[in-house]
C-alpha cells in the first residue's frame, strides 16, 4: 500500500502542477479578448482565429482544471446534504460515487474521445469559420482532460480507502489541525 500511496502522491503532484499552470491561461484569454475587442472597435478588424483561441484557452482551463478541482476537493456536490453527514460518511459516499460514476464516466469519455480526436488529426480538420484554427488540438484536450481526471479519480479512491482503513491520515484534517495550531 505504501508504494501505491507514493504513486498517488506523484499523480497529485502532476495534477497540482497542471492545475496551477493552466490557471494562467485565464489571464491570456482575458488579454486576448480585450485586445480583440479594442482592435475590432478601433480599427473595424476582426479574426475568427482570435475568437477560437479564446475558446481553446477556456476549454483548456476547464478540461485540465477538473482534475485539480477533484484533488482540492472543490468539485460540485450537494453541500446542503453533504454538510449534515459525519466526515466518515462523506468519505464513504465519495469513495462509492467515485467508483460507480466518476471512473466509468471519465473512462468512457477518454474511450469515445480518442477516435474522435484521431480522425480529426489524421484529416487535418480545420474550423469551418473563415480564418479559423485547426480543430484537433481542442479535441486532444478532451482526451487529456478526461485522462487526467480518470487518473486523479483513481488516486482519490486509493487515498479515500487508505483514510477509511486507517492507513493514511486525511490531509484535509491535517491541514486544518496545522492551521489551528499556528493561530494560537
Amino acid at each position: 500500500m505504501r508504494y501505491i500511496l507514493a504513486l498517488c502522491r506523484a499523480v497529485d503532484r502532476v495534477t497540482e502542477t497542471v492545475g496551477k499552470s493552466v490557471a494562467w491561461l485565464l489571464l491570456a484569454a482575458v488579454l486576448i479578448s480585450a485586445s480583440n475587442a479594442v482592435v475590432r472597435k478601433a480599427f473595424n478588424i476582426s479574426s475568427n482565429a482570435w475568437l477560437e483561441l479564446q475558446w481553446y484557452l477556456f476549454a483548456t482551463v476547464f478540461l485540465m482544471g477538473a482534475a485539480y478541482a477533484l484533488l482540492r476537493n472543490t468539485h460540485v456536490r450537494i453541500d446542503i446534504l453533504s454538510s449534515s453527514f459525519r466526515k466518515r460518511t462523506r468519505d464513504v459516499i465519495d469513495l462509492v460515487l467515485h467508483i460507480l460514476f466518476l471512473l466509468p464516466f471519465a473512462g468512457l469519455m477518454v474511450y469515445l474521445a480518442w477516435p474522435w480526436f484521431w480522425k480529426s488529426y489524421a484529416l487535418g480538420e480545420v474550423s469551418s469559420n473563415a480564418g479559423g484554427l485547426v480543430l484537433w488540438p481542442a479535441k486532444l484536450l478532451v482526451v487529456l482532460g478526461f485522462g487526467l481526471l480518470f487518473v486523479q479519480a483513481v488516486s482519490e479512491i486509493v487515498k479515500r480507502y487508505a483514510i477509511l482503513t486507517g492507513r493514511m491520515e486525511d490531509p484535509a484534517v491535517a491541514q486544518t489541525t496545522a492551521a489551528a495550531g499556528t493561530e494560537q
